[in-house]
């Protein structure tokens, strides 16, 4: 017998049983024994390839190897496929804050030299995640590994979206746009956050009206005084009558317009639009046919529309422009305590100036259908979860996805950046500015995941893999990804990309508080697995916390399930000390492990890897360390000891998803016998 060390230690294991795996081809399912299994396909999200890997990434990494795991052993042909994204804008952003650290800036560098110089940088972070995700022990086959910006997959994307071009879901359109004037780009309605101010509203003379607002740097060009056409304060004002007054820069000319969007009971009941740069009143501008004249340019500076305060930042403007309407007598009163929403850049917190500009949009809903007579996007991913064709853990979401889809608006998917997949040029018209100067979305290209990643690897892969089982994700990108891979899917195939969708919490910490860098309370999950080892820190992740819910996870957590490899370490050394030199023969093992088998089996069927891993925790510290070897120490006849290893075997199977590394380094020391084969590829107890 091959004595094993008294204590387990993971930083002289991991990386040999790692090296182990890889080297077996086990990870590729064209190598498994049994290649007539039915396949088993999970795609990983494609972590951002601009930073080390966090612990959420731990999470989802760990939830998609037990399932892997699970189905290599139960016999199917298991596909986990690796990638990494490029991500568009958010590795641009990372990217210009190390240039800005350097003194240096994109807006100095030509787009060729800002592309070469993101690649690398991108290059470079994307080794490193891909060497955090085997040491999170990850059992994805490499020789698929899969990169948003590799050839074949933008080679997808474009064809995906010539398809829609053709098929008048997507279309060149100028509206109204979420820009931020910082990174100078337009972002998607899920690219902004809210925030909730306390500001000061105003309350101002117009003409004849009391308007009111919280911005009035943009109130130049305001020369359409809106009302509900059912309003009987205003009943004397005729729709596209003419008012002359006095106003900021002098006297103007208004019209009055009646409009069902007016809610009659907020301020007066009576607005100024600006169209060029509110939704509301850009929509209310495009019913009436309405001039939209721009006030704010894309630096967020006022434009000589404003007279004297052009050139002036919106926000320094403001109180000046209150002091010289008050010096006409124009301002009513003010509101100094006035509660609202701002909307921001969720990545800069820079505030949203919205812009009427020409973007590509993703037609979503059915108005019309597409030009072949189809459903709109929209329509397609909601039949999907109606029809249970896709499946959401926890079911919850369900009802979340579907309230969205009712409210979803048009897609914006271009972005005024540098790094990315570049939109074809033959695409604008000749004299359109930002021809050559525009990128995709990264969403646009991370929803085609599922086909693009197969169809890359070749016809083959996509007839055998495609539908994939499982998406594994968290629940904050369900709208961002989840419901855009089905969209496409279903739009390009007629069926969606996966069967089940799981979807994990967000890892908080001990006290349930988000992680911040700020607060100091982030966990890094390659120092824990220096400290404590990777088994520790993925028992851990998944021990007590069902799907969607968020994860409390402490150092103590972590180093309780250390406690708990070093137990299952101490149990295997004492069997195999106990066990030395007993010949091959299968025993039942301990009389409740058939009842822990088909336990485990079913929560690991129905996504409870919680309460799988909390039944073999207990069943390995009580059942079998306190009391089963507690009971036999004194016996020494074979049935006992048969029983023993038995029991241990069965143990090391069924816990070898959660903690696979110590699993197999234990199951590598049992002695041989007819058929034994590494732990990865043996069969799951039944």
């Amino acid at each position: 017998m091959s004595d094993l060390p008294k204590a387990y230690n993971p930083k002289e294991t991991e990386e040999k049983i790692y090296k182990l795996w890889e080297e077996s081809g086990f990870f590729n399912p064209d190598n498994l024994p049994h290649q007539d299994g039915k396949p088993f396909t999970i795609l990983m999200p494609p972590p951002n390839a601009n930073a080390p890997l966090h612990v959420g990434h731990a999470l989802g990494m760990t939830i998609e190897d037990i399932l892997i795991r699970y189905h290599r052993m139960k016999g199917r042909k298991a596909l986990w496929l690796p990638g990494t994204d490029h991500a568009g804008f958010e590795t641009q952003v990372v990217f210009e804050k190390k240039l800005e650290k350097e003194g240096r800036s994109r807006f100095k560098m030509t787009r060729e030299e800002f592309y070469k110089e993101c690649w690398d940088f991108v290059q470079a972070n994307k080794h490193t995640t891909e060497q955090g995700i085997r040491r999170l022990g990850a059992s994805c086959d490499w020789s698929r590994n899969t990169f948003t910006l590799d050839p074949k997959v933008v080679e997808i994307v474009y064809e995906t979206f010539e398809q829609m071009h053709k098929d008048g879901l997507v279309y060149r359109g100028e509206r109204i746009a979420n820009w931020c004037p910082k990174h100078q780009t337009g972002l998607s309605d899920l690219e902004v956050k809210d925030e909730e101010r306390t500001e000061k509203y105003y309350y101002l003379k117009y003409g004849p009206f009391v308007i009111s607002t919280s911005r009035p740097e943009t109130k130049f060009g305001d020369k359409y005084v809106v009302m509900h056409p059912d309003d009987t304060r205003y009943s004397e004002y005729k729709n596209g009558q003419k008012i002359e007054l006095e106003w900021i820069n002098g006297p103007i000319t208004a019209i009055v317009i009646k409009d069902n969007a007016v809610d009659m009971t907020f301020g007066t009941g009576v607005m100024t639009i600006t169209p060029s740069h509110d939704a509301t009143d850009f929509d209310i501008a495009e019913r009436h046919g309405l001039e939209k004249e721009q006030v704010i340019d894309l630096r967020g500076k006022l434009l000589p529309i404003a007279g004297e305060f052009a050139g002036v930042k919106i926000i320094e403007a403001r109180e000046k422009i209150i002091e010289k309407l008050a010096g006409k007598g124009l301002v009513d009163h003010i509101d100094e305590n006035y509660k609202h929403s701002v909307r921001m850049c969720y990545k800069c917190s820079t505030l949203i100036e919205p812009q009427v500009m020409p973007q590509w949009y993703v037609k979503m809903s059915s108005e019309g259908g597409s030009a072949s007579g189809g459903d709109g996007l929209r329509d397609m991913a909601v039949k999907a979860i109606r029809d249970k064709e896709v499946k959401i853990v926890p079911e919850r979401f369900e009802k979340v996805f579907l309230h969205w889809m009712e409210n979803i608006r048009d897609w914006p998917i271009s972005r005024q950046i540098w790094w990315g997949i570049p939109i074809p040029e033959k695409y604008y018209s000749q004299d359109d500015p930002t021809r050559g100067q525009e990128t995709f979305d990264t969403w646009f290209s991370s929803g085609q995941w599922p086909y693009a990643t197969l169809l890359a690897q070749g016809k083959k892969d996509f007839e055998t893999y495609f539908p994939t089982d499982v998406l594994e994700t968290g629940w904050d990108i369900l709208f961002f990804w989840v419901a855009r891979m089905i969209m496409f899917s279903q739009y390009k195939f007629d069926k969606a990309p996966f069967h089940t969708v799981y979807l994990h919490g967000l890892v908080r910490d001990k006290d349930r508080q988000k992680m911040s860098k700020s607060k100091g309370n982030v966990v890094d999950p390659l120092a824990v697995i220096d400290t404590y080892g990777t088994d520790a820190l993925r028992f851990a992740l998944v021990f007590s916390t069902a799907a969607g819910n968020d994860i409390p996870l402490s150092e103590d957590k972590i180093r309780g399930m250390k406690h708990f490899a070093n137990k299952l370490w101490n149990i295997a050394r004492y069997v195999l000390q106990k066990t030395e030199g007993l010949e091959y023969k299968e025993s039942p093992g301990h009389p409740l492990l058939p009842e822990l088998i088909k336990s485990v089996t079913t929560d690991l069927d129905r996504y409870a890897f919680h309460e799988a891993a909390q039944k073999l925790y207990d069943f390995t510290w009580y059942e079998f360390a306190d009391k089963f070897i507690e009971e036999t120490k004194d016996k020494s006849d074979p049935e006992t000891l048969f029983a023993l290893r038995s029991t241990l075997c069965t143990i090391l199977k069924l816990l070898h998803p959660f903690m696979p590394f110590v699993t197999e380094e234990i199951w590598g020391q049992l002695p041989s016998w007819p058929g034994k084969k590494l732990l990865i590829i043996e069969t799951w107890p039944n």
